[in-house]
């Protein structure tokens, strides 16, 4: 029984050590996430600061705030969330100190009516007069361990009370450390809020402005879909021609393969499609492509330093305009004046072209799949060139112009089919 005690004491202090160590490890999970929506807020600030006046109230601009508008909120529920698992932590710290007080005390009572009632019977005389009054040696030695044992006894209560009052004073220690961090967690949530207040309020007015602007801004849209459904036809149309290459190489190899004397031809030579009028591969380039399609959500952001993603793929309603629908081929990523566009991954710069409303852009071939680099004012590589993961391929123009905006257009295929770059990407 009494090692039943120590064993639950020690519990107690452990739980006291570790408990800690556990919420700890949950809020710097959400404070490392609440650091990376702040440098993405800190990103699009800096984006909009280097926008000039011409460029208020356009749609690039209002997607800079929507963008950081929702890391704001994302900031905001992950300081909720941390209040809350503090919360929890504080409830459950008050229900152990307050039974761990209530054994303090019982052990305390215990302890206090043991002693006095040995003090009550039995003084040094008593105790010697206990001993020597024994029948034989025997019954004097067991008297003797009776009253070590129940010393020793004592002794192990008085641990054991000593180690409870250890234990409450850790518990309360904890339980102001945790309100201190509460405390902190509101101030910054409080802080938070307000500047979301004030986001939302310069979000809206440029709502409105671009909605009396609604004419204007409809034709841009409709200008920017055109330069788009170009862009494609002339994408389909260097698709076709690879394709068309690719099955004239493969064909001539079997033509030749049949006139050898053998009838053996080396396999790296071969080209295999996986599909039906699909693009006809070496060796090599279906190791490649399947090397690209394993690395699926893992490929490095196809631009230099710190960006953002200002449009996503697909046809969709404007998420604050509700006369604008946007149709995107792939998606948009807006970098600071200055930046590369980067290869995502191996491959071979297929095209090399000039498109108007997308300046220069390349094409880089990855076994079956392609990846799409638009609006570049400078060139790195040549049509031909191999390319590895992460190389710069050309410098982002920068519309010094207009909006100074820096954006990178970024598209990825799968043979004749477009798709959904975003879930390729890695954070």
């Amino acid at each position: 029984m009494n090692m039943m005690k120590f064993v639950y004491i020690a519990v107690c202090l452990f739980s006291v050590m570790t408990a800690p160590a556990q919420r700890s490890a949950r809020i710097r999970e959400l404070e490392n996430q609440r650091k990376a929506a702040l440098n993405e807020i800190e990103l699009a600030n800096r984006l909009l600061s280097e926008t000039n006046e011409s460029a208020r109230n356009s749609l690039n601009r209002l997607n800079l705030l929507s963008s950081r508008l929702q890391q704001r909120k994302r900031v905001v529920s992950l300081l909720n969330q941390e209040i809350g698992i503090i919360d929890r932590e504080i409830v459950t710290l008050r229900g152990e100190i307050s039974s761990l007080e209530k054994e303090l005390s019982a052990k305390r009572s215990n302890y206090g009516a043991s002693v006095k009632k040995l003090q009550s019977h039995y003084t040094t005389q008593d105790k010697l007069l206990f001993i020597f009054s024994a029948q034989n040696f025997a019954q004097s030695f067991r008297r003797m361990r009776y009253l070590r044992e129940y010393a020793d006894w004592q002794k192990k209560q008085a641990n054991e009370i000593t180690g409870k009052q250890n234990a409450v004073k850790a518990k309360w220690a904890e339980l102001e450390i945790t309100r201190n961090e509460k405390q902190t967690l509101l101030y910054a949530r409080e802080e938070e809020t307000r500047m979301l207040q004030e986001e939302e309020a310069t979000q809206q007015k440029e709502i409105n402005e671009l909605n009396r602007k609604q004419k204007r801004l409809q034709d841009d849209l409709k200008k920017k879909e055109r330069q788009a459904a170009s862009l494609q036809r002339q994408i389909e149309r260097l698709i076709a021609e690879e394709v068309a290459r690719a099955e004239a190489e493969a064909r001539a190899a079997r033509e030749r393969e049949e006139k050898t004397a053998e009838g053996q031809k080396s396999d790296a030579d071969k080209r295999v499609a996986d599909s039906k009028g699909g693009y006809a591969m070496t060796r090599e380039e279906k190791r490649l492509s399947d090397n690209f399609a394993s690395s699926r959500g893992r490929l490095p952001v196809p631009v230099t330093g710190q960006y953002s993603v200002v449009g996503v793929y697909g046809e969709q309603q404007h998420q604050d305009l509700k006369y604008v629908r946007v149709v995107n081929n792939g998606i948009d990523i807006q970098a600071t004046a200055g930046s590369d566009a980067r290869a995502v991954f191996d491959g071979r710069v297929s095209s090399i072209l000039v498109e108007r409303g997308y300046n220069n852009w390349i094409i880089v071939r990855h076994g079956n799949y392609l990846t799409v680099y638009c609006n570049l004012s400078e060139i790195y590589v040549k049509r031909g060139d191999e390319v590895k993961t992460r190389q710069a391929l050309g410098r982002i123009f920068t519309d010094s112009e207009n909006d100074n905006a820096t954006i990178l257009h970024f598209e990825l295929w799968k043979e004749r089919e477009k798709q959904n770059p975003q879930p390729w990407l890695s954070r």
